[in-house]
């Protein structure tokens, strides 16, 4: 097996050119999640940046504050989670049929 350093810069090209397009993708990417009733609802971005949170007025109870806090709460850690599973997914798409080079380091 021989190593072309031409083929290999052409591989390294390609790769920077599809993590810019993912990037981009996930930037974009809209990922909601919610808790368990859906009353509260939570969405993301590939990058798991919260772009908004939706409570439905109808649990807003100020005797129990606690309640919504937990259910806020429970829609934001499951809308970062699919976000997680979703940038993960999308980016090892990239490494599929990659020879191993030891020590390369791959910037995710």
């Amino acid at each position: 097996m021989s190593f072309n350093m031409q083929q290999m810069g052409g591989l390294m090209k390609k790769m920077q050119e599809d993590i810019a397009r993912i990037q981009a993708e996930l930037e974009k990417a809209e990922i909601i999640g919610a808790d368990p009733s859906g009353k509260v609802t939570c969405k993301v971005n590939g990058q798991r940046d919260v772009l908004e949170i939706k409570i439905d007025p109808g649990i807003v109870d100020p005797n129990d504050v606690e309640m919504l806090e937990d259910l806020v709460l429970f829609a934001v850690r499951e809308a970062i989670g699919k976000s997680e599973k979703f940038s993960q997914e999308r980016m090892g798409e990239l490494t599929k049929g990659l020879p191993q080079i030891p020590g390369l380091q791959l910037p995710f």
